[in-house]
């Protein structure tokens, strides 16, 4: 919520503006008890057909699944582990805002993380959050067809001229068709990024739904034909068959 680019919306800069002069564990709490982060969240949980009344709190010896960060901070690299009392510097690191020489920095620091567990454990996950491709897209489109309009004004301007120049006017058309490509490949990389988005909510609606009372009936249904148990002793054959 700290990126001055990034438009955060209203409801993270509300929380933002009233959470601005408490200390860290109270920030904590704040963005626990939102309801909008709760409800964003959960929107991507899969449904729990069976849920246990009984809750065991984890001890030191279980396997804790959560997310680690890592990210730069005014020329600082910092490790943000959620199971830590704070951040974890790991060191000062070149570059401005934008820059990304920190990545060969934190490098090392992710591999020795993995390969510390890589015996006994490999389920991880590795992500990068970064800007909306579809925005840089439509942003470098925008400046592409700015280009083209003023490269034909260009063109026309010396078009209208007594005495044109032919390479002046040669060279602007070698640009145009270079912008002209250029405005067609970001067009076909924001129609990329559409259809991967609406693959995306397919996935996740696929993901969130409940199958359990389609599966209870039709299991009942093939129970009443008596195609059941047959299918179950087919089943059963087939696993014995390739141990």
């Amino acid at each position: 919520m700290n990126c001055s680019d990034i438009d955060i919306g209203p409801e993270l800069s509300m929380l933002k503006e009233f959470t601005k002069n408490f200390p860290p564990e109270l920030k904590g709490l704040a963005i626990n008890n939102s309801d909008a982060i709760r409800a964003a969240h959960n929107s991507f949980a899969r449904p729990e057909p069976f849920v246990l009344d009984e809750t065991k709190a984890a001890t030191k010896d279980d396997d804790v699944y959560h997310f680690i960060s890592y990210l730069p901070v005014d020329g600082v690299l910092y490790e943000l582990d959620g199971l830590k009392e704070g951040p974890i510097s790991l060191g000062p690191v070149t570059g401005g805002p934008g820059d990304l020489d920190w990545l060969q920095a934190v490098q090392p620091v992710i591999q020795e993380r993995i390969e510390r567990y890589s015996r006994s454990e490999i389920r991880f996950n590795l992500m990068a959050i970064i800007k909306n491709r579809k925005e840089m897209y439509t942003a470098e489109l925008k400046e592409l067809q700015k280009r083209r309009e003023r490269i034909l004004q260009q063109i026309s301007a010396l078009q209208s001229e007594r005495v044109a120049d032919s390479t002046n006017i040669e060279t602007l058309n070698k640009s145009l068709s270079e912008v002209n490509a250029g405005i067609e490949g970001a067009t076909e990389k924001i129609l990329m990024e559409e259809e991967k988005f609406k693959k995306w909510r397919t996935e996740n609606i696929r993901r969130k739904h409940n199958y359990i009372p389609f599966l209870f009936n039709f299991l009942k249904i093939l129970a009443e034909k008596k195609q059941l148990k047959p299918l179950i002793e087919k089943a059963k054959q087939n696993t014995s068959n390739q141990r």
